[in-house]
């Protein structure tokens, strides 16, 4: 997720539905885009944050040998301070960068 492309606002703010829906003509479609947009953005975080937390990783079973690693606090609170993946998406669609496109059935 590249968040320095497009800056997000860190809180949910009010959109008009008919600016949101122009593009798709319905609103459920354009929610279904935006909802599956913003899936793809989750997993790719969650994804990313375990590769950098796998490092960390310790197999271990006792209580005695966990300790506290600021390397890891830091990496978790980085994560923690990023847009959510639906604001990130809703953005994306309305700057146009969201590619979608509907399938239809073909009559025989």
């Amino acid at each position: 997720m590249n968040k320095k492309s497009h800056p997000v606002a860190d809180t949910t703010i009010t959109r008009d539905i008919t600016n949101l829906s122009k593009d798709t003509g319905n609103i459920y479609e354009t929610v279904m885009i935006i909802a599956q947009r913003a899936n793809q953005i989750s997993t790719d975080v969650k994804k990313e944050l375990n590769a950098r937390l796998e490092e960390f990783a310790t197999y271990t079973d006792t209580l005695e040998e966990t300790f506290e690693n600021r390397e890891q606090i830091e990496i978790s609170r980085y994560y923690e301070r990023q847009p959510k993946p639906s604001l990130v998406a809703i953005k994306e669609f309305e700057d146009g960068e969201t590619f979608f496109r509907k399938t239809t059935e073909q009559e025989e």
